[in-house]
């Protein structure tokens, strides 16, 4: 079955660099990239706290949601010209008329359409950071940056030399020439850009390197394999239009699927973000006796008046979801009171001792014995009630992609570091959902007539 499924995808993999959208698609992502490079200088943003900022900020965001865009469109299109069509046609009644099973078909399809993307989408992700590396043109004054400009038309230029050469003396296909000597040609022109500085002085490898991008690049690239397998499954039963249209509407709906589900999934609302966290003494750092208490600066002043002993939560997510505190039952009495701080036969709770601005005091009550997992830090969210869950909704919202989940960018641009766990988890999420729509595919063309 292995061998199956190999030959089967590298015939689709060649099939799909064949195909004139597959070239014209990459061009165009190129063009519309240098054009935002040239133009993008409208933010009036002049902020520096991040790996971009001011109108790169807005030229990256462009830059990437072109790349999203383009790899959705060509999943799209590729996929129903290797599935679809082939139906159509009743070319694939020779490979199932074998002893091939279906499920290898689909498989084999799908991994061939996949390489196809990873492909041309980094070759895209590649001249987005070159892009980066170039910055902005704001204002006239501004000069370019040589290597970047250098570098890059080479690559181009020899690519599509090659690809014509090739063409006009081998009759070798020239999209599929050219887009797959540019991937290559492209990361070497970038690994050059890095060794050199903007007036061509040696730097570096790292200089310029922006690791978060590229995480955030990584969990783009997971996203494209998601919605080929998308593209998989309708074009299974579908045609390019319907393909295109389904496509589209799980790109569109997966977008808005945090406010359209999400927010019935998970209700909560955090009142402000923890600056630091701080124990006033150090026997109280485990919150676990009564009247242990903690100092928070906040970032900024909560959303809503803290009055004391208002009921405390906190936890890593801004959405509420893994709180840090379990469910409570509120603190009855009075927080200036320390007879009522002090009483153990009152329930386990955190409350607000006082607030003012950004600097919040909680401290624990009641019961001794352990009420949190861990202390408030750094990066917390601060709550006044706990999470409510439905469990319907969540599952609904399981279901359909979350593109969001993707979509890394405001990470980048408000300067939070990116965990590689969480690339781990994005890219292990986006699996689960290709299965999913692979095993959709598989019951689509199991019921398939294409004799």
């Amino acid at each position: 079955m292995i061998s199956q499924v190999f030959t089967i995808s590298r015939n689709t993999f060649l099939e799909s660099v064949r195909q004139p959208i597959y070239f014209i698609l990459t061009a165009l992502c190129g063009l519309f990239i240098l054009l935002t490079t040239a133009t993008a200088a409208f933010s009036m943003d002049y902020s520096s706290s991040a790996e971009v900022s001011a109108d790169d900020k807005v030229a990256l965001d462009i830059n990437l949601a072109t790349v999203f865009v383009s790899g959705m469109l060509l999943a799209a299109f590729l996929a129903t010209a290797v599935i679809s069509k082939e139906i159509d046609r009743k070319t694939v009644l020779t490979v199932v008329s074998k002893p091939v099973s279906r499920v290898t078909v689909v498989l084999g399809k799908y991994l061939g359409v996949s390489g196809a993307i990873l492909i041309t989408v980094s070759t895209m992700i590649i001249w987005v950071l070159m892009a980066v590396r170039h910055k902005v043109l704001a204002t006239t004054a501004d000069e370019f940056d040589q290597p970047v400009l250098v570098f890059t038309t080479l690559a181009v230029l020899l690519s599509v030399g090659l690809g014509i050469w090739c063409n006009y003396f081998y009759s070798w296909s020239f999209p599929q020439v050219t887009t797959l000597i540019l991937c290559p040609l492209m990361l070497a022109a970038y690994l050059g850009v890095l060794l050199l500085g903007p007036d061509w002085k040696p730097q570096e490898l790292l200089h310029d390197f922006k690791p978060e991008i590229t995480k955030a690049s990584i969990c783009l690239l997971s996203a494209m394999l998601v919605l080929t397998g998308v593209a998989t499954a309708a074009s299974a039963r579908l045609g390019q239009v319907m393909t295109l249209v389904i496509c589209a509407g799980v790109f569109v709906f997966g977008l808005m699927s945090n406010h359209l589900i999400g927010r019935f999934a998970i209700d909560n609302t955090f009142i402000a973000r923890i600056q630091s966290a701080t124990p006033q003494r150090d026997g109280m750092a485990a919150l676990i006796n009564p009247e242990d208490t903690y100092d928070l600066k906040l970032e900024t002043e909560p959303r809503v008046r803290m009055a004391p002993g208002t009921p405390v939560y906190f936890g890593p997510n801004p959405s509420g979801y893994r709180l840090v505190t379990p469910d409570f039952e509120p603190f009855k009495g009075d927080v200036a009171n320390m007879s009522d701080l002090s009483d153990r036969t009152k329930p386990a709770a955190l409350a607000v001792l006082n607030q003012k601005a950004r600097d919040l005091t909680i401290v624990r009550t009641g019961t001794p014995g352990a009420l949190v997992s861990r202390p408030p830090r750094e990066g917390d969210f601060v709550f006044t009630r706990p999470t409510r869950f439905n469990y319907a909704a969540w599952g609904v919202w399981g279901i359909i992609p979350n593109v969001q989940a993707f979509w890394l960018l405001d990470a980048v641009s408000q300067n939070q570091k990116i965990p590689m766990s969480h690339v781990a988890m994005v890219v292990v999420y986006g699996l689960m959902q290709v299965g999913v729509f692979l095993s959709l595919a598989v019951i689509l063309f199991q019921k398939r007539e294409v004799g």
